[in-house]
């Protein structure tokens, strides 16, 4: 598939940096202290985002991509979104299935800061083989040009789309007021210029969605659906508690999509900058329509293993970490047996 005309315009560009700085001040304003701490004091979910975050999704992504035969442009934009972090999407999506949300933007913040090493060299591990096969493609054109990973521009953007965080952060800690209205703006803007896109894309170019093969679409949807079963699988085989399943799940399955749009123009150039970000569109627009299905089903499986949740805490709060819940016999229903009772204590784990 190959674009004859200009996908995107400078209002275009301009927009998706306004996006761009609004979604992450508000991810910023978000994010306290307390935040990064929280980091260091739940370890084992921090790690099983690690490995679900920069080890299953960047290789199922090559995988897709592989099997999917897709052109090298769009293996390399779907394997960049598959090493992409978490956004503040995840974190809305997460409290609205009554999953964790201090676990979720603990996530967030680990797998953003550890992202400015992990993306690069997981670009340059699994993309190897596309550059060479674009490399190839202009060479036979007639170019002795060279197709590289742009290492540098990509850590350079990352640590650029940084700097908002950090004023977010501030904003948050001078002007609370403030903060909270950055936060809410922040996915409100991202819808609003992913529709814009979308629609411009459709009035200038309608015939993309036509051409667009299929194998495309299926790896720009089925991304984020493998994401979600693979992140809610492992944190239940390895025994957290089911909020915290949750909020796996949702972190493992949407990436920071806004965040490909600002790594693909930031570092890539034509002729594979335009199929990058139409895939980078397409991801961000099925990723908010498949976490909206499964953030429904998930907030209402949910509902009642998050008010035994919620109970702990309060009788942790008057009587200790050590006190044991007693529910009458059958209370609980199975998928909850053998689970924590959802408090840190040893003490709360229940045998029946």
């Amino acid at each position: 598939m190959e674009f004859t005309t200009q996908l995107l315009y400078p209002i275009d560009q301009a927009l998706l940096a306004l996006m761009i700085f609004v979604i992450m001040l508000g991810m910023g304003a978000s994010l306290t202290i307390d935040d990064f701490k929280a980091v260091f004091r739940s370890p084992k979910g921090i790690f099983i985002g690690f490995l679900s975050q920069f080890g299953f999704m960047p290789f199922m992504a090559f995988a897709l991509g592989y099997f999917l035969k897709l052109q090298p442009a769009f293996a390399i934009a779907l394997i960049l979104i598959g090493c992409l972090p978490g956004g503040t999407t995840s974190n809305m999506f997460t409290y609205f299935s009554r999953g964790s949300v201090a676990l979720s933007i603990s996530m967030t913040t680990a797998s953003t800061v550890l992202a400015i090493v992990m993306m690069p060299i997981l670009l340059n591990l699994y993309a190897a083989g596309y550059t060479a096969q674009i490399t190839a493609e202009l060479q036979a054109a007639g170019s002795d040009a060279v197709f590289v990973i742009p290492t540098a521009n990509i850590v350079t953007s990352l640590i650029l789309v940084l700097v908002p965080v950090v004023i977010g952060m501030f904003i948050r800690i001078k002007w609370p007021d403030w903060a909270k209205t950055a936060e809410d703006t922040a996915g409100f803007m991202g819808m609003i210029v992913i529709l814009y896109l979308i629609i411009t894309a459709f009035l200038r170019h309608g015939t993309l969605f036509l051409l667009t093969p299929f194998e495309v679409y299926f790896g720009a949807i089925s991304v984020g659906l493998i994401g979600f079963l693979f992140g809610f699988t492992l944190a239940r085989l390895l025994g957290i508690a089911p909020v915290f399943q949750r909020a796996i799940s949702l972190e493992t399955g949407i990436q920071n999509g806004p965040l490909s749009f600002a790594v693909i123009i930031l570092s890539f150039n034509e002729p594979v900058q335009s199929q990058m970000v139409w895939l980078a569109i397409l991801y961000s627009t099925f990723i908010v329509i498949s976490s909206s299905v499964i953030t429904l089903i998930y907030r209402k499986i949910g509902a009642f293993d998050y008010d035994i949740y919620r109970n702990t805490l309060i009788h942790n709060r008057l009587f200790g970490d050590n006190y044991f819940t007693h529910y009458p016999k059958n209370f609980l229903p199975k998928r909850l047996k053998k689970d924590p009772s959802q408090g840190n204590a040893p003490a709360q784990k229940r045998a029946y």
